[in-house]
């Protein structure tokens, strides 16, 4: 299993405060064995909370010359799909080959979607045009596009994005799985079981052959919320505050599908996703600090590994 890759979501010390200190925070995660450091995307989350991630993403990898940075997930419907085109060409010109930008489409919150003028029942089909724009804008060459919510006559970005950033589809739904197979390199699940979740990737590898896409790098991983403690009692607690806090839903909605306890408990509860098909995990870690998250972390990737 030495082909799998773990990260960690963005320290809170990572974002703020002075730069040497924040150098150091993602010196300890490299220095760790962990392959990225990751962040969210969010305008306006429920009361307001929100992160930019690909401002956040610039950031992270101006701050340590290796670690890949993940963005985990980006909400695409919320944007012009050629802005982000520049913004990609920006990131990946300064650190090429360590941006890996996940795509989603959110809807936890449809305000979020409202106010930023975004009918949220059109979240979907905007993602899926805007994915077509994107793949296109980033080889270089002119792009039209004439579609229901963006129109484009020889829009041209350049240079041209090299190497690639790869793009992986998150979600559970039926239409993010065919976003994966027809616009991806890979799929990123959140709460869903190993099987549903080798069931995904058959259907990705079905539905990519159908529409004549061959020799794709997939990458495919899971997106895994987890605490850790010095119980599980303990464990339990913090991530499901943190999770609550954030999703203003009950714990019960999302504990059969959320390791808590020791990082053995993590890695034996991820096992069956690695023998499913998973490569890259990404950890939205929650411990006593952000140095017991890095080393915690540290000890399941090398737990996965052996």
């Amino acid at each position: 299993m030495s082909d799998v890759k773990v990260g960690i979501g963005v320290p809170r010390s990572a974002l703020r405060g002075p730069l040497a200190e924040r150098r150091a925070v993602l010196a300890d995660i490299a220095a760790g064995g962990l392959d990225h450091v990751g962040v969210g995307d969010h305008v306006s989350f429920f009361g307001g909370v929100g992160f930019d991630g690909l401002i956040q993403a610039a950031q992270l990898s101006a701050l340590h010359d290796s670690l890949e940075v993940y963005v985990a997930v980006y909400l695409l419907a919320l944007r012009h799909p050629v802005v982000v085109a520049r913004q990609l060409e920006g990131i990946a010109g300064g650190a090429p080959g360590r941006l890996v930008v996940g795509i989603g489409v959110g809807g936890e919150d449809p305000h979020e979607f409202e106010v930023c003028g975004v009918d949220p029942k059109t979240r979907g089909r905007r993602t899926d045009e805007a994915l077509v724009i994107l793949r296109r804008l980033m080889t270089g060459e002119p792009c039209d596009f004439a579609g229901e919510h963006f129109r484009l006559d020889r829009a041209i970005v350049r240079p041209a994005v090299e190497p690639p950033v790869p793009i992986v589809v998150g979600g559970r739904s039926d239409a993010a799985v065919r976003r994966a197979a027809q616009h991806g390199d890979g799929y990123l699940g959140i709460w869903i079981s190993p099987g549903r979740f080798r069931g995904i990737l058959d259907q990705i590898a079905e539905q990519a052959a159908a529409a004549g896409r061959r020799g794709v790098g997939w990458e495919h991983g899971m997106f895994t919320w987890c605490g850790f403690g010095a119980s599980r009692g303990e464990a339990r607690e913090r991530v499901a505050a943190a999770m609550t806090g954030l999703y203003q839903l009950p714990f019960e909605r999302f504990e059969r599908y959320t390791p808590f306890g020791s990082p053995a408990d993590v890695a034996d509860f991820l096992r069956p996703y690695v023998e499913a098909g998973a490569r890259r995990f990404h950890l939205a870690a929650v411990a006593e600090d952000d140095s017991a998250i890095v080393a915690a972390a540290a000890e399941v990737k090398r737990l996965l590994s052996s």
